[in-house]
């Protein structure tokens, strides 16, 4: 693409499009953006209009799509085409700096974030000036470039935060710190003395404040690792600026919003996690400054409004708090009786109470709250930062702690007995304290797995919970149900079964409650109680015990469904699933009925699907049912068809990216079950799975390998009868997998079936092509993973077709090329070989190399005879050789760039294990042993010679105990 003025009117049209609400408009405009970004200049073009197009929403339009390109693109991964051309990754890398700088703040943000993508790739090696140009940009005075450098430091150094401790990294945070860290502490000083001069100019503060929180975030990113010495010997000047910000009040900074966190707030939040971070890693250095700290913080916790825009700042200096108590050598700040109930009562109490800000959360916005509250992304809520508190009071200070917390508990509950319906919200705080008084360590999967003696949670219950749960009135009180749900839900693993036996129907009757918070902890908390395990790890609650309330179950569950705002609740959907997991085949009376509403829900997902993890439960559900229904009776896999075809169809031919790797895995299992034929309506299908589209999403690669192993498995004679045109197109599809080094497991896998299920003649003419495509791979790159593959494949291809097979294969491509692969391959490698069943083939196609191959015995090939067994009996006795060279560490990983769908691999349809030799071969040393005696009776007096001069002595001492238990001998 020429970088005009033509293909920049195109694009704007196009972009233009990709605005337009209805998707007849959208859907092709975007397509036709995706076919030209391969283009040289397409992202020149893109920087060019957001630089100077007059339409500013067509600027930020550009920027975002900008922003999205580098993201999908920029990163090269081996063995793939390089997406960017270099002329565009230069010209790119030399002016975006510049542009960025330049731009509106909107602009900006889009533009740092992809240097940030960039950066990740490129910085220091390939783009060694980035640092230096940022830094020479701070001397500008203009803050509007200052805080564009500082966004886009913090873009590219926050992932320190995360990263793992390696010697690459420290370099690289060595190189920042060289050329960054005395311009940023020289700006910090300069931004606080422009404060100072500025004080009465609002404007001006906006911009200044809004820098010293980035450099706040940009001291954390920097300290994050290990603490710099830089930083250590400038101490003093940092510590006493944040300690000086954390004290102020500037009138003028004051907002009157009620929800957003100002700029003060922001960068008061930001200190105290600086703070927070030095109190627990670098204590030592820190201790001179810490009383200090903790005043500030205790005052500013004391001072702070219940205001929503106080909520990180709060929660923050709580968790300050919380760093320190529980370090023993801080210990002595807390012991005093009065400082703990003044925390107590100051702090804690105070931040645990249910505001009206969460009362409308809990009712218009139940999906947030939800998310906060059942899956900890809470972290900047009060209540789990006060939560936190008493956990780290209680480290040190259970029994006091505990002692003055009991009596809040009981005043509270006290009034709200008094009058529940007015006092229903000091209920709530008294179980939130019990529960955060009560768990000491947790987990997803059992719950609360530790628990704090001094309360009795099983008194608790019974006096407090039970009511509220057994209350006839499903949609009173709905906080104090959703409270008592997840009492029963977190306190699972501490309750006796028989309070969760009563606590099951309860649940099951909250699931058609209106409040979507709810009828989702319903859900959740039977989900949970599902998964639980007893003794000889059967599940906790029996299918026997859940009969009485299977239908109930079931019913309410769909129901649930059909409740606004839980059309798509993945919380429903993944009880669903468990219901049927545990209920087994009690289900299978109610199939023919849920199945409907199963398929309905998929076809009305498929249309936009949104929700990740509902839909993959959606699709476990549709397997249990299958996989349960087909146990009992076979037969019924055709009615499962006739339900499932139509939807999947449409998947198919709508090309919903998402779905294909599902709608694959739900028919493999469909075709598994069949004997062994293949329905006409798959056939119809089979041309369609090997359209090259298909196999270049990474997603789709293991599904769709597994569903042409079930073809090749129920019809490889009718594929090579009546679609025998299409095995070159099956074939096409294993050279492009065992190209790749991520992806060549699957061409094994793919080309192993083809070996085993297709008839002899018809793969006949492609065999030595198979061949020369492997020893092609195997010169290029050679990896332990594709050597184990590649063993597995040729001693399959022996006990299939026969040793000489293989041996004149070999030596059909290249003269004595058969004694090279046991001499360079077989021998030196077979010990790393692992998994049952590939040891099994590969211990079998050895034997019959060694016992069923003339020119083993009577050529040149005869000098590696014992070696090769010497190599068989290794393998049957030596632990396995796991050992990876160091560069291959990460070749296993997936790692797909961008937004392509990753593979999900659904549990519920998971393959069994198949045994290509099965019951043929019980105990492959017998067969070894059998084998040598019966080649040693056709050539009598050479194998014993063969064994005694040159088998080591071990190796002689195992095959005597294999020729015993046999009870054969060699002649």
């Amino acid at each position: 693409m020429e970088l005009n003025d033509a293909n920049l009117q195109t694009l704007t049209e196009f972009l233009r499009k990709t605005l337009d609400p209805d998707p007849a408009v959208r859907r092709p405009a975007e397509k036709f953006l995706e076919s030209v970004e391969g283009n040289q200049n397409y992202p020149l073009l893109l920087l060019t209009m957001l630089e100077k197009s007059q339409d500013q929403v067509i600027r930020v339009c550009a920027a975002v799509t900008f922003k999205n390109y580098i993201k999908r693109n920029w990163r090269i991964v081996e063995e793939e085409p390089n997406k960017v051309s270099d002329a565009d990754r230069t010209a790119i890398k030399a002016n975006i700096v510049n542009l960025m700088l330049s731009s509106p703040e909107q602009i900006q943000k889009q533009l740092s974030d992809a240097i940030s993508i960039i950066g990740r790739e490129d910085f220091p090696q390939k783009w060694p000036d980035l640092l230096t140009e940022m830094v020479n940009r701070f001397r500008s005075g203009d803050f509007h470039i200052i805080n564009g450098v500082l966004r886009t430091a913090h873009s590219l150094f926050k992932r320190y935060r995360h990263e793992f401790k390696s010697n690459e990294l420290w370099t690289e945070i060595k190189l920042v710190l060289d050329t960054f860290a005395l311009p940023l502490t020289e700006l910090f000083k300069a931004t606080i003395e422009l404060c100072q001069t500025h004080a009465t100019d609002v404007n001006a503060l906006k911009v200044l404040f809004s820098s010293l929180t980035l450099i706040s975030k940009l001291f954390y990113s920097l300290n994050f690792q290990d603490l710099p010495e830089f930083f250590e010997d400038n101490m003093e000047t940092w510590m006493t600026n944040f300690h000086g910000l954390l004290t102020l009040d500037n009138k003028l900074l004051q907002t009157n919003d009620e929800e957003e966190a100002g700029l003060l707030e922001l960068l008061k939040s930001q200190i105290c996690d600086n703070a927070a971070l030095y109190a627990q890693k670098y204590d030592e250095e820190f201790q001179p400054y810490l009383p200090r700290f903790v005043t500030a913080i205790w005052n500013l916790l004391v001072s702070t409004g219940q205001e929503v825009k106080y909520d990180l700042l709060v929660s923050n200096a709580i968790q300050f708090l919380a760093s320190v108590c529980e370090r023993p050598h801080y210990k002595h700040l807390f012991e005093d009786q009065n400082t703990l109930t003044s925390i107590c009562e100051k702090v804690i109490v105070p931040n645990m109470e249910f505001r009206s800000a969460d009362e409308e959360a809990f009712e218009d916005n139940s999906e947030e709250y939800i998310r906060r509250d059942l899956e900890g992304s809470d972290i900047d809520t009060r209540r789990r930062a006060a939560c936190d508190l008493v956990r780290g009071l209680c480290k040190f200070f259970e029994g006091p702690v505990t002692a003055i917390f009991s009596g809040y508990v009981n005043s509270m509950l006290g009034e709200y007995a008094k009058s529940p319906g007015q006092n229903w919200k000091h209920k709530d705080a008294a179980i939130y304290l019990v529960t955060s008084l009560a768990s000491k360590a947790q987990t997803q999967k059992h719950g609360i797995t530790q628990a704090n003696e001094l309360v009795d949670l099983n008194e608790f219950f019974v006096n407090h919970i039970l009511s509220d749960l057994k209350s006839p009135n499903v949609n009173e009180f709905p906080v104090l149900k959703a409270d008592a749900i997840k009492y029963v839900m977190i306190f699972r693993s501490q309750l006796p079964k028989e309070q969760l036996l009563q606590a099951v129907p309860l649940l099951i009757s909250h699931l058609q409650a209106e409040s979507t918070v709810e009828h989702t902890y319903a859900a959740h908390a039977l989900e949970r109680l599902f998964t639980m395990r007893g003794p000889n790890n059967s599940t906790l609650i029996t299918p026997a015990e859940m009969a009485p309330f299977t239908e109930q179950l079931l019913n309410n569950l769909f129901k649930a469904l059909a409740l606004p705002g839980s059309e798509e609740n993945e919380y429903i959907m993944k009880a669903i699933m468990r219901s049927f997991s545990l209920l087994q085949d009690a289900i299978v009376p109610y199939i023919p009925t849920l199945i409907g509403q199963l398929t309905h829900k998929l076809l009305l997902v498929s249309k936009n699907p949104s929700k990740p993890h509902f839909n993959h439960y959606l699709f476990e559900s549709l397997c249990l049912s299958v996989r349960i229904t087909c146990k009992a009776n076979p037969t019924t896999v055709s009615s499962f068809e006739e339900a499932l075809f139509p939807v999947f169809t449409e998947i198919l031919q709508n090309d919903v990216q998402e779905f294909l790797p599902y709608v694959f895995q739900v028919m493999s299992l469909l075709l598994e079950i069949h004997s062994n034929s293949i329905p006409s309506s798959y056939m119809a299908l089979f041309p369609h799975l090997l359209q090259p589209v298909l196999w270049e999403r990474t997603g789709n690669i293991p599904p769709l390998v597994r569903l042409l192993q079930a073809y090749l498995e129920k019809g490889g004679a009718s594929i090579a009868s009546s679609a025998a045109d299409k095995i070159p197109g099956l074939l096409g599809v294993f050279q492009k997998l065992i190209a790749s080094k991520a992806n060549d497991h699957q061409g094994f896998y793919l080309i192993n079936s083809i070996i085993e299920y297709m008839p002899a003649e018809s793969i006949t003419q492609y065999r030595k092509q198979i061949y020369i495509l492997l020893f092609q791979r195997l010169q290029g790159s050679k990896t332990t993973k594709f050597i184990k593959s590649f063993l597995v494949f040729i001693n399959l291809y022996c006990v299939k077709y026969g040793a000489i097979a293989l041996q004149e294969m070999f030596d059909s491509i290249q003269p004595k090329m058969f004694g090279m692969v046991l001499e360079k391959i077989i021998i030196p490698e077979v010990q790393k070989v692992s998994g049952p069943v590939e040891k099994k083939i590969c211990a079998v196609g050895i034997t019959k190399i060694l016992t069923e191959c003339p020119s083993m015995m009577d050529t040149e090939y005869t000098k590696l005879w014992t070696p090769l067994l010497q190599a068989l009996i290794g393998f049957f006795e030596l632990p396995e050789d796991d050992s990876i060279p160091d560069d291959e560490h990460f070749i296993d990983i997936e790692d797909t760039p961008g937004y392509q769908t990753a593979f999900s691999q659904l549990a519920f349809a998971g393959k069994k294990e198949h045994d290509p030799i099965g019951d043929a071969v019980g105990n492959p040393k017998i067969l070894l042993a059998q084998s040598l005696h019966k080649l040693s009776t056709a050539c009598p007096g050479r194998v014993p010679s063969m064994l005694s001069t040159s088998l080591n002595a071990d190796a002689l001492q195992f095959l005597q105990g294999y020729l015993q238990a046999a009870t054969v001998q060699l002649v």
